[in-house]
């Protein structure tokens, strides 16, 4: 079944994503296990997201709960990454080479699974609160956040990242709803065909994986990748690039776990920091070939018709 959204966001095919606009709910289907359900329009109401599956649940927590502050985010390709981030940062193990992606390759991976728990606000609700640097003190008070706290830290970084400008090539945006993730991804990409997650069916520690029979390319050339940032409610920073494929990669673990991994492919990095993670750690210089990574289980990547 394919249901459309009230301002034509068009089909998108996958499970039920349910939210709310002025009154009125929209159902989309997304693929891949993305389910989504918006709630009554307040921070603390019964709004829920649970990405990928048996993957991260999004669930509405108290403002001001505790929070681990990420830096240098390996997603956004200005960074240079730290020595510490090299060689303790589980997002490490998630790039790799293209030319490696092929049935029988093994990778140790570890899909880590978000603890911080955060709600995605109704549209209007979000469109009412600021979200910009020059009014981080309203928003701490909003949702009772003490300044110089490891939270306000996070919030402070996230809005940072967001107001960066966007690498060459590429545009960017942070969606503090559902309904403007939506939107962004129409207008970039026209029709969606699909929203994917990575899915994977339990949590386990860093084991060896193997690519098994079936890798599907869902993309050759552009789509618009959504990661999951923290903050006091739900925020996806989200890039479209032209220069981006996006694959389904079928794994199995040591273990036995099965694990359906989404990969992003970007096959021009000229633009990327030198000293970016992937380049550190796969040894190779940016723009010379294509440099691929695996979603973590909460983000999200949607793909044209």
């Amino acid at each position: 079944m394919l249901l459309s959204h009230p301002s034509n966001i068009g089909a998108i095919s996958c499970q039920i994503l349910q939210c709310q606009r002025l009154s009125k709910k929209f159902y989309i289907q997304v693929s891949g296990g993305v389910n989504v359900n918006t709630g009554k329009g307040k921070p603390g109401g019964d709004t829920h997201v649970n990405v990928g599956g048996k993957g991260v649940g999004v669930n509405t927590g108290k403002p001001g709960g505790g929070t681990h502050v990420n830096v240098g985010d390996p997603f956004n390709y200005l960074y240079a990454a730290s020595e510490t981030q090299i060689h303790e940062d589980p997002n490490v193990a998630l790039f790799f080479l293209e030319k490696d992606m092929h049935p029988g390759a093994t990778m140790s991976l570890h899909f880590t699974e978000n603890t911080e728990k955060s709600a995605f606000l109704p549209y209007q609700t979000a469109q009412k609160i600021p979200f910009s640097s020059d009014k981080l003190p309203e928003i701490f008070n909003k949702f009772s956040v003490k300044p110089g706290s490891l939270k306000a830290e996070m919030m402070k970084n996230t809005i940072t990242e967001c107001e960066q400008p966007a690498i060459e090539g590429e545009e960017k945006y942070c969606a503090t709803s559902l309904e403007s993730m939506i939107d962004y991804s129409i207008s970039k990409l026209g029709k969606v065909d699909q929203a994917v997650s990575t899915e994977v069916e339990k949590q386990t520690p860093m084991q060896k994986y193997t690519i098994a029979a079936g890798v599907q390319k869902m993309t050759d050339d552009k789509a618009v990748v959504c990661h999951k940032q923290n903050y006091a409610y739900a925020v996806f920073y989200c890039h479209k690039s032209e220069t981006t494929r996006a694959y389904m990669v079928p794994l199995e673990g040591a273990d036995g776990t099965k694990a359906k991994a989404v990969a992003v492919c970007h096959t021009d990095t000229s633009a990327w920091n030198p000293k970016h993670l992937a380049f550190q750690v796969l040894k190779v210089e940016p723009g010379t070939i294509p440099v691929c990574h695996f979603l973590p289980r909460d983000h999200i990547v949607w793909v044209p018709k």
